[in-house]
């Protein structure tokens, strides 16, 4: 796999995560010559029947499926390293499924069912890959994620494991799960983040757009939130703790996030996984690190590609590093994710 190469001013993480979400969230549109995705409208049913509103896609000679969605915040209509991926991926010849995970866009309009942070949405996963099977999208199908969709997507290789007998889902129809800079410890990077001098206010611009999130579900969904929780939800643990933990039967927020951390079962996973995983993250802990080593090199299934720079879900390439990979583009991540997909699909 060709080394990451970021520009000069941007091999700090912390400069480039301000840089990708300041600058490329604007400007990507100008790095790629590909098409939007001429997609059709779909309600999948997820676990337990909570309607999820998703979009997809059959490209001509398909060579497979992307089942993706996008990280903490945000929807369809706004997350654009989801369209990148997205864009990329029908033009080497993939079909997709994107979806407004739970609480979010437009699923967040259908149903006040909450977050759990993996727990139920790896089900989801394979959900919408048996349903997207039953529209004509072809498989294999591949699992993606970044950031916390990175946690789900893992949750959902945990999910494909053990494939539900209705499911209308073969053997080999999940190939494989591939995640950029996932959330895999939230108690332990948690802390860091609010600890951290400058981590605090990334903290605080997510707790934001969390409380954003929950007024839109009352919004929605009046009879089923508290506004004065939602007053109170002023940080990331706080919008856990008054408004998620209680209908998800925890005692509490840490208790939550142990068993919503996909890092204690990684070393289990058998659906072959690629982790592109930056080192100056500065969302999660250092600390983790090297707990991910020794997970992923006890599990030949893994490929993990720890780069030493990156940032959070960042990965902005050099034009040396473009040339020395034969990419076309600056995105480095979206790029070798389908390179690996291709390799192991055959």
């Amino acid at each position: 796999m060709p080394p990451f190469v970021p520009p000069w001013f941007l091999q700090n993480g912390l400069a480039m995560t301000l840089y990708t979400a300041l600058v490329s969230s604007q400007t990507w549109p100008q790095s790629i010559d590909l098409p939007p995705v001429a997609y059709q409208d779909q309600i999948f049913k997820g676990q337990g029947n909570v309607p999820i509103f998703g979009r997809w896609a059959v490209p001509n000679r398909s060579k497979g499926t992307i089942v993706a969605t996008y990280g903490i915040t945000g929807s369809l209509n706004d997350q654009w390293q989801l369209e990148i991926l997205a864009r990329k991926a029908h033009h080497r010849g993939y079909g997709l499924v994107v979806f407004d995970w739970r609480a979010h866009g437009k699923t967040a309009e259908l149903s006040p069912t909450l977050t759990s942070d993996g727990i139920y949405e790896g089900d989801d996963y394979v959900a919408l890959a048996a349903q997207a099977k039953t529209l004509g999208c072809v498989p294999p199908f591949w699992f993606m994620g970044y950031s916390l969709s990175g946690q789900l997507a893992l949750w959902g290789a945990k999910a494909a494991m053990q494939l539900p007998a209705e499911s209308g889902l073969a053997p080999g129809d999940i190939a494989g799960v591939v995640v950029v800079c996932p959330s895999l410890d939230s108690n332990r990077s948690l802390r860091y983040l609010t600890s951290h001098p400058l981590g605090k206010y990334l903290e605080r611009a997510i707790a934001r757009e969390l409380k954003r999130l929950a007024q839109r579900l009352a919004q929605a969904h009046p009879n089923h939130f508290d506004p004065a929780a939602i007053d109170r939800a002023n940080s990331i643990w706080g919008f856990d703790h008054e408004l998620v933990i209680s209908r998800l039967g925890f005692a509490s927020v840490e208790d939550y996030y142990n068993a919503s951390s996909p890092l204690p079962f990684m070393a289990e996973l058998t659906i072959p996984t690629l982790i592109l995983y930056a080192a100056d993250d500065p969302l999660f802990s250092p600390a983790i690190i090297p707990d991910l080593k020794q997970v992923c090199a006890a599990n030949p299934k893994i490929d993990l590609v720890l780069t030493d720079s990156g940032g959070h879900v960042g990965y902005c390439n050099s034009s040396a590093g473009q040339r020395q990979a034969g990419d076309s583009d600056p995105w480095w991540a979206w790029n070798r994710a389908l390179d690996w997909v291709e390799k192991v699909g055959g």
